[in-house]
């Protein structure tokens, strides 16, 4: 059931991102023209303190109209190493610089359209160094209890699937099976 590339063209490209246009063969033997999107890595990067608090951005979204919870996160410039471009977005998101940095986990938000990578980062310790160069990049930061992170991601609070995946992960290295409430375990 692989598909094939047999080639591809740039129909539009810019500093972020490339649309391109693939001849692809599928299984039984026909074309397909199919579009995709190649897009730079992106870095993210938050912390959790020792209360169990993660750093957290309001922020609004044009493109789907909507409210949410997010990570700090950017393109990872070219040559720049990924975790130090996450901690220059936390930086720059939020006013806190994290302590040494640990891969959380990568992951392919859309991978039925484009390459997107997307690197999560975390650390436990941060200092705050002053307000975000980047305030307009949210409403507001705020440390919130890794305890509510299902309920906020149940109630769409966190809508972006990338942000939600390495917010429950979180949620989970940090509390693990005790912050499960008895009635919902299996």
């Amino acid at each position: 059931m692989q598909w094939t590339k047999l080639n591809e063209q740039t129909v539009y490209a810019n500093r972020w991102f490339s649309v391109n246009l693939a001849d692809v063969v599928l299984p039984d033997g026909r074309h397909l023209d199919h579009f995709l999107i190649r897009l730079r890595p992106v870095a993210v990067a938050t912390v959790v303190n020792a209360a169990n608090e993660v750093l957290l951005l309001w922020r609004h979204r044009f493109i789907t109209d909507s409210w949410g919870w997010e990570l700090a996160a950017g393109v990872v410039e070219d040559g720049e190493d990924i975790s130090v471009a996450a901690a220059r977005e936390l930086e720059e998101e939020t006013g806190w610089r994290p302590g040494p940095l640990r891969h959380l986990m990568s992951v392919e938000p859309s991978n039925g359209l484009t390459d997107a990578r997307h690197h999560i980062y975390w650390a436990d310790e941060g200092k705050f160094v002053g307000p975000p160069v980047d305030d307009f990049e949210s409403d507001r930061r705020e440390w919130v209890p890794l305890k509510l992170v299902p309920d906020m991601v149940a109630r769409g609070e966190v809508p972006a699937a990338n942000m939600a995946a390495a917010l429950l992960l979180l949620h989970h290295l940090r509390l693990g099976q005790d912050s499960v409430p008895r009635h919902d375990r299996a």
